[in-house]
């Protein structure tokens, strides 16, 4: 039997590799932004504040995170190795709604917060640095985890 290219997975890899990009440059920019706002107000030490709460907030969500992705990639690599029957492919369809349901749950949950937190403020700016924080560990893990499972 010929061995699968992964090719699905590969390409997935890449798009989440640019959203990490994009992020990360949203991240600079915004954190550049809460600085400058934090300094205009005169309490530059909240923005120091904010960073570190979110990194916190990071570290606590990390090993959920970490489990959710890995799942997520053996799953993804198991799928586009084509060995799976019509059950199985069944079964991942409903895994794979489940699970972009709660991703979409989790965005909308950091959404609200941002949107009635009132305006630039310390909890505006950790709820701002930790989602992005949290995106940037989701996928860095899942393509970890998805190189991990091509390997071997």
């Amino acid at each position: 039997m010929a061995q699968p290219t992964f090719q699905r997975v590969k390409r997935l890899t890449l798009i989440y590799l640019a959203i990490q990009i994009f992020l990360l440059a949203l991240l600079v920019v915004m954190a550049f932004q809460f600085q400058a706002v934090f300094r205009a107000k005169g309490v530059p030490q909240v923005f120091v504040n904010s960073i570190v709460a979110g990194v916190v907030l990071q570290l606590v969500a990390f090993y959920p995170l970490k489990r959710l992705a890995e799942k997520e990639a053996f799953r993804e690599v198991g799928a586009d190795a084509g060995t799976l029957t019509p059950e199985e492919q069944k079964g991942l369809r409903h895994h794979r709604m489940f699970y972009d349901f709660g991703k979409a749950t989790i965005f909308l949950f950091f959404a609200a917060f941002i949107i009635l937190a009132p305006a630039v403020t310390f909890v505006m700016s950790t709820i701002y640095f930790s989602f992005l924080l949290i995106a940037l560990t989701y996928f860095q893990c899942f393509n970890f985890a998805v190189r991990r499972a091509i390997k071997g």
